[in-house]
Formats: C-alpha cells, sequence, structure tokens
C-alpha cells in the first residue's frame, strides 16, 4: 500500500499532459511554451512513455484548460504576428519545486508506473544533472517529507532487488503501484535518450515551420 494522499486527484490524461509540458520545457527550450499540436506530439510520442498514448487534440486541449483551472498550467495567447495558442505549465511555481524536484517529478509523471532510482536517474539526465543516485534518491525523501507528499516509496515484490518511488499527483496510488515495471534499464531504454532527442529536435522544427507560416501569411493578409 501507498500510505499518502492524492494532492491534486489528476487522470492518467492530466499527469501525461503535465508531465510533457515540464519535460519539453527543459529539452525543447525553443519551442517552448507548446502549440496543441506539439503538446499532443509529446503527449503521444512512443519513447519514454508508458504506456504509449494516441490523445487526439481535442482531449490534450481539454485537458490543458483542467490543468489551468488547477493552477498547474497556463494559456499563453496569441501576441503580434502570431496564431497559434500555446502552453506552459506552472506546477513547478505553484507546488514550489526545486530544479532537482520539478524534474523527478517530470519523469514520472509521463510513465504511470512506479520506478527504481537508476531507472529515474537515467529517465531524468537530460532534465536535470544529478551526480548520481543518491542525489535522485534525496529529492525523492524531500518530496516525499512534504505535509503532502508529492512522491512515496513502493514496497517491494518478491524478486524485486531494488525499491521503486511512485508520484502522488495522480489519483489511485494503490491501482499504479501495483502496475507491472521492469527493475532493471534494458538496452533499449538506454537508447531512448537518443529517440528523445531526435523525436524533440524534430518538434522544435515544426514549432520554427509553424512560426514561419504564420509569419507569412500575415505578410499574404498585409494591403
Amino acid at each position: 500500500m501507498v500510505d499518502a494522499l492524492d494532492p491534486l486527484d489528476l487522470t492518467a490524461i492530466e499527469a501525461r499532459v503535465l508531465g510533457v509540458l515540464i519535460e519539453k520545457q527543459l529539452t525543447t527550450p525553443d519551442a517552448y511554451p507548446l502549440t496543441l499540436n506539439a503538446l499532443t506530439t509529446g503527449c503521444n510520442q512512443t519513447s519514454n512513455r508508458d504506456p504509449v498514448s494516441h490523445y487526439e487534440p481535442y482531449q490534450v486541449e481539454t485537458t490543458a484548460l483542467v490543468l489551468k483551472s488547477k493552477g498547474l498550467v497556463r494559456v499563453v495567447h496569441p501576441g503580434s504576428g502570431e496564431r497559434a495558442t500555446k502552453y506552459r505549465q506552472v506546477a513547478d511555481e505553484t507546488l514550489d519545486l526545486t530544479p532537482a524536484e520539478r524534474a523527478v517529478v517530470g519523469a514520472l509523471l509521463v510513465r504511470r508506473g512506479p520506478q527504481t532510482l537508476s531507472e529515474l536517474k537515467t529517465r531524468s539526465e537530460r532534465l536535470h544533472p544529478f551526480a548520481s543516485v543518491a542525489e535522485v534518491e534525496a529529492t525523492l525523501d524531500a518530496l516525499s517529507a512534504r505535509v503532502t507528499p508529492l512522491v512515496a516509496p513502493v514496497e517491494r515484490r518478491p524478486g524485486q532487488k531494488e525499491g521503486r518511488w511512485l508520484q502522488l499527483l495522480e489519483a489511485d496510488a494503490d491501482g499504479r503501484a501495483a502496475t507491472t515495471a521492469p527493475t532493471t534499464i534494458s538496452p533499449a531504454a538506454r537508447g531512448g535518450s537518443r529517440v528523445d532527442e531526435l523525436e524533440e529536435r524534430i518538434a522544435a522544427l515544426e514549432a520554427r515551420v509553424a512560426a514561419l507560416v504564420e509569419a507569412l501569411g500575415d505578410l499574404v493578409d498585409l494591403p
């Protein structure tokens, strides 16, 4: 059992959207805040996501607005020369997260099941430069020691060598703690960071192309 409360009671899609906003803020700053298309692509990407999802843009948009009502996301309305509404996370401000805590929470949000310290260090290496697994553990300890804990350790199952951690922003902590997840990082997982990097570079290029299209459209509209 995970002996802690769910402070925000996020749904699975809310957790995914928030986690993606945190991740992309740190890995693709040139394309951040995210357009709806970029945010949807990030939610549905096939690497470093568990489970892999197939959310529609309208679902992601509705979810972003719900997160806004919870004080975790802000909507950036189009400015001069822009046409696309964009979204950014403010969970780090609302929840008073340090950079290290933000990275760990982001890594936990994009994957529903519990994760080991080694997995978290590998999966968050592009979000924050953790010097060691012990530093990751210290960050998790701080998050779990809050008056309203944001993470909690999960009891080891028979045959598991390492303990695992789970984020508590999302509802059904006990159900998520029971999900099966690998206890070691496979070669494919180690190579996932390269896939992530390529997908993020593509997303950044798509954002730049969209901005150019918008700019050209504005020129065409000029009298």
